[in-house]
């Protein structure tokens, strides 16, 4: 069946019923995975949560691995989105390393279950660490290009800017399973700064050379 966009741009009513019972069903999962993670939340208790027949999850998500699936892309957009943000608005490179691997530490902070999902569920879900590389690949080479123009003002030493934004979010991610694993509780600020120093000392700002 095709849903039709009217002339205006303006969304059918189907399309809004849709987006609607999405997103109903998605919080209800986000609750019973919060609760029972991923094999012990079963979709029965998704549609009960959502106040809908299971049929209905069905009519909207093939199965429960594309429901998880969903929740986790939709983090990794708001992430992605606003990340973007943050590298623009700090001045200088070492901030935006600061705001990169906050960002970070913040997204899997408030989406903690989804990702601690990811991380203990490896064989049923495995396909979602190739697509984590993908989600971060913009926001990744935005701030290779913000150390490649650091790096061309004169400010620090760098060969390959891709090479080190993508151990910013490397050393982001092994203290986001610390984390999750309840192996740090350092607070959020403190790690992130922590990553950059270790960065920052890699970089060889130009002022520190001899």
């Amino acid at each position: 069946m095709t849903i039709k966009i009217k002339e205006n741009g303006a969304k059918s009513k189907q399309q809004v019923v849709t987006e609607f019972r999405r997103r109903e069903i998605l919080d209800a999962a986000r609750k019973v995975f919060a609760r029972k993670g991923f094999a012990d939340g079963l979709v029965d208790e998704i549609a009960a949560e959502a106040g809908v027949a299971k049929g209905t999850i069905y009519l909207y998500f093939p199965s429960k691995k594309d429901i998880y699936t969903s929740l986790l892309h939709n983090a990794m957009e708001e992430l992605a989105a606003g990340l973007v943000e943050r590298l623009d608005a700090a001045p200088e490179l070492r901030q935006k390393i600061v705001e990169f691997a906050l960002a970070r530490l913040e997204n899997v902070e408030a989406h903690q279950e989804l990702f601690r999902i990811m991380d203990t569920q490896p064989d049923n879900l495995s396909f979602t660490r190739s697509q984590y590389h993908e989600w971060l690949r913009g926001p990744v080479l935005h701030l290779a290009a913000e150390i490649e123009s650091a790096a061309k003002r004169g400010e620090v030493c760098v060969a390959d800017p891709e090479k080190i934004a993508w151990a910013v979010a490397d050393l982001a991610r092994g203290a986001i399973v610390r984390r999750l694993l309840g192996h740090s509780e350092t607070p959020l600020a403190e790690e992130a700064n922590y990553i950059a120093d270790i960065v920052w000392a890699v970089l060889r700002p130009a002022t520190a050379q001899g």
